[in-house]
């Protein structure tokens, strides 16, 4: 009898310990694992002085609902003068851990106020139609890895997001955001020189009939960088924004992922004055 105890003891303390072990198991197993996401800002050049946009929040939606699942990812409230951040200068305006998982939108909520552009010194107030209270969302279809960071890339197109309204000076200017944004993962970049730098060049990466980056070189330098670019070919407009100088074209610019292709130095003819 006590044989048939001990035995029957032991069974018992086995069946518990395995049933501990599997339910620890599946614990771990439906915990989701956590990756991160960076947003990161810049912004096509624009002939105005500043561009300065208010971001107030910066947001996230897992849900296939517009109206239901959104996630903070920071609160910067802060102003961004978009001209700064050009020719592959980035502004980090978000950075947070995430759930695993698919996320298919991304907003940005941006001030009512502290938002103008600034042209020959003198500053104007932008207006936003609806920003402030829905925010500017983008599909982004975000795939959030454990363990891995995504990073997006926010291309604000300055020239094409402020407008001219030729009403009353309270609404002179109105913003309607143009953003196109990336995975920083799945794209690469062009770079080179611009010469001479006195042609002040903006240059232009172009697939068919769309440009889908844009910078100025470096007034001092010469030096540009055309980021964000999906793995492709593209043409490579070189325009001078000061007289006197011709442009060039160059076709065919292989551009692949996680790379940046070199056209080195590009040079700009100077034209004749008679």
């Amino acid at each position: 009898m006590n044989t048939l105890n001990s035995i029957f003891k032991n069974t018992l303390a086995a069946i518990l310990a395995i049933g501990m072990i599997s339910f620890a198991g599946c614990s771990i197993d439906s915990t989701p694992g956590m990756g991160t996401l960076e947003v990161k800002l810049h912004d096509a050049p624009a002939d105005y002085d500043e561009v300065n946009v208010f971001i107030e929040r910066v947001e996230v939606n897992n849900s296939e609902s517009e109206e239901s699942g959104w996630q903070v990812v920071s609160e910067p409230n802060e102003q961004y003068n978009l001209l700064e951040l050009t020719n592959g200068v980035f502004e980090m305006i978000g950075e947070v851990e995430l759930e695993e998982g698919f996320y298919p939108q991304i907003r940005l909520i941006l001030s009512r106020d502290n938002n103008n552009v600034v042209i020959d010194g003198e500053v104007h107030d932008l207006f936003i139609p609806s920003g402030a209270q829905t925010g500017v969302k983008l599909n982004v279809n975000a795939e959030i890895e454990e363990g891995f960071t995504y990073t997006l890339l926010l291309d604000f197109d300055a020239l094409r997001s402020v407008h001219k309204t030729g009403q009353s000076p309270v609404l002179d200017y109105i913003l309607k955001p143009v953003i196109r944004a990336s995975n920083e993962a799945l794209t690469g970049n062009i770079e080179g020189v611009v010469n001479p730098v006195e042609a002040r060049a903006a240059v232009f990466a172009i697939a068919g009939e769309d440009t889908l980056s844009s910078t100025y070189a470096n007034e001092e330098s010469g030096e540009f960088l055309l980021v964000g670019l999906e793995d492709g070919t593209y043409d490579v407009s070189v325009e001078p924004r000061e007289e006197g100088f011709g442009s060039e074209y160059l076709e065919n610019v292989e551009v692949s992922v996680g790379e940046t292709t070199n056209l080195e130095t590009i040079e700009l003819t100077v034209e004749s004055n008679e």
